[in-house]
């Protein structure tokens, strides 16, 4: 080889290192954060925010059935909590004014403290796990309800049963003295995540354990300094976008959005404090349906005669704080719905849009829900590449469902 050529590729290999290196810098990808770069590229968790509260867009009185609300979720076109009390009732809401419309009860289990739930297409979990009294329960249980079992008013429960992998005492700790106390679970792909509410840190840790019945060992995957006490959390499929809520000790209430994070590393991309704008509300359960607009209860909380803080059901709006990163998943949708082997394109769309399934497939059957939650749409669909006509949908944000698979879908016109 001549000198020449050793010059040349030399020079390429200067040029595609230098490439490389433009391509891959890390910082704060968010453009909210204070300390946004335009020039990175990939988000590594360094983002900072100025202080932000929220107040919530509507309000409404929940019935005394429900003093001690404790988790909700979006299914079957409602709202549904329940009580971390003795009581075994799933409750269904009107989601404007907070009525119950519904109640399924769970029988053959118990209720020594059920904290939160949450879903995939075919079941709600339900966290028996509060641990506060003494913080040294051995049985922490999730159970586990077959949606159609619901239905057909006949519940079907199979139990989860679990430990920590970092809880090595057992001594009683006392009331409200101990980090092995739990109020926030989802469900996501084939794992449960826990976010524990830590009473002597004020931390929370964030364990994974299987969603399949059996005995179970929750592996702690990280720990994030939130200041406060977490007693909730939702997420948004299609997303890396979790959103937890909590309160302080003074019992002002607030979320912890966490999002475009590794899909291992939940504390690994942005994490922004909101606090909510109403004091004294004990803040237990937080859903979501579209990404950008919440539905969290509080507990009755009543210390006479300065402070009556009645059950209720708010609304609140995220729009601002999250359109962004949100909207940025339309732009990637491809990527994005590869992952989740439920292709969409194009998206945006107008008239019709193109469905590519891939990869296992649960079911032919496919679902497509507006922002209230209600199925506009539904049909078949096969592996491959499918064109549905959505000319029938108003303007709008949609999910759609297939089995397991969820992804979003953007209607212009």
């Amino acid at each position: 080889m001549t000198r020449n050529s050793h010059i040349y590729y030399l020079t390429i290999a200067f040029l595609l290192l230098c490439i490389h290196g433009f391509a891959q810098n890390f910082g704060c990808t968010d453009s909210l954060a204070a300390n946004y770069n335009q020039l990175a590229t990939i988000n590594d968790g360094s983002c900072v925010y100025q202080n932000t509260s929220v107040s919530p867009i509507s309000s409404a009185l929940l019935s005394d059935t429900l003093a001690e609300t404790s988790g909700m979720i979006w299914w079957d076109s409602g709202l549904w909590t329940h009580n971390d009390n003795s009581d075994l009732n799933l409750y269904k809401l009107d989601s404007a004014t907070g009525s119950i419309t519904h109640n399924a009860i769970i029988s053959g289990i118990q209720n020594t403290d059920w904290e939160d739930i949450s879903q995939d297409s075919s079941h709600i979990f339900i966290g028996d796990f509060g641990n506060n009294s003494n913080g040294n329960r051995t049985d922490l249980r999730i159970y586990r309800v077959s949606k159609f079992s619901i239905l057909l008013n006949n519940p079907v429960v199979d139990t989860i049963s679990f430990s920590y992998s970092d809880q090595i005492n057992f001594n009683p700790t006392g009331s409200n003295n101990t980090d092995f106390d739990c109020e926030a679970m989802i469900v996501r792909g084939d794992s449960i995540y826990l976010f524990t509410k830590q009473w002597v840190s004020k931390q929370t840790s964030w364990y994974v354990l299987p969603k399949l019945p059996g005995s179970h060992i929750a592996q702690v995957r990280g720990t994030h300094d939130v200041q406060g006490l977490i007693s909730g959390a939702t997420t948004y499929p299609g997303s890396q976008l979790v959103v937890l809520t909590g309160y302080n000790q003074i019992l002002n209430p607030f979320l912890y959005l966490l999002y475009d994070f590794p899909i291992y590393d939940l504390f690994g991309g942005n994490k922004r404090k909101v606090n909510l704008s109403m004091p004294f509300h004990q803040v237990e359960a937080i859903t979501t349906l579209n990404g950008t607009r919440y539905y969290i209860t509080n507990e009755r909380f009543q210390q006479p005669p300065l402070i009556n803080t009645e059950q209720n059901l708010h609304v609140l709006d995220l729009e601002p704080l999250l359109s962004y990163y949100l909207n940025s998943l339309t732009v990637s949708m491809p990527e994005i719905s590869m992952q989740n082997k439920l292709n969409v394109f194009p998206n945006p769309a107008s008239d019709e849009v193109y469905v590519r399934v891939t990869g296992e497939h649960t079911s032919n059957e496919y679902r497509i829900y507006d922002e209230t939650g209600v199925a506009v749409a539904r049909g078949i669909i096969e592996k491959g590449v499918n064109i549905l006509d959505v000319s029938a949908l108003s303007k709008g944000v949609y999910i759609m469902e297939s089995g397991f698979l969820h992804t979003r879908i953007v209607i212009i016109r």
